[in-house]
């Protein structure tokens, strides 16, 4: 059986003027080289329309629980976890606002813009995860028993721990 939890979106305010900034500078820089090399103008192509994937990419945000297995899909980057490797009596609920130690510092593989992180990073304290964060409020952390983490912003992450709890058969227990 599939379950899916939904992902909040991210701010669109940062979503629409980080790659409209992007573009700009980048057709600024094309038009100052384009007066000696007018072929140059040619870049904009490319340069558009990896804006525009990078934009479409960040609609793509998923968390799902199939059978034991659990999904996570971000931007063009993803993760499966089955959850006996998670350690479940560990995990919480937190908001980044306040544990700063759980914000993403370094993307070793991922996206970042402005309220919107999803793939591999390093944390402050200087751990390794994979995250899928939207918002800094209501941010699942489950500890991996590797050592590694991962960080899911969820409406309800409540509800993923709970069925999380429920595969591995440790119920109502905290």
């Amino acid at each position: 059986m599939r379950r899916e939890f939904a992902v909040p979106p991210p701010d669109l305010r940062w979503l629409i003027l980080m790659p409209a900034l992007g573009l700009i500078a980048g057709l600024v820089g094309i038009a100052f080289g384009a007066r000696e090399e007018p072929r140059l103008w040619l870049m904009a192509i490319p340069m558009t329309l990896a804006v525009l994937l990078m934009s479409l990419l960040v609609r793509r945000r998923r968390v799902a629980l199939e059978d034991d297995r659990l999904q996570i899909a971000g931007s063009m980057h993803g993760r499966t976890v089955r959850v006996a490797e998670l350690d479940l009596a560990a995990a919480r609920i937190v908001d980044l606002a306040e544990a700063t130690a759980l914000r993403p510092r370094f993307k070793t593989f991922g996206t970042s813009m402005p309220g919107f992180h999803a793939g591999h990073f390093r944390l402050r304290d200087r751990s390794q995860a994979f995250v899928l964060i939207t918002g800094r409020s209501k941010v699942l952390m489950l500890p991996e028993r590797g050592g590694r983490r991962l960080l899911l912003s969820l409406e309800k992450p409540q509800a993923l721990l709970d069925a999380l709890k429920a595969v591995t058969g440790d119920g109502g227990r905290r």
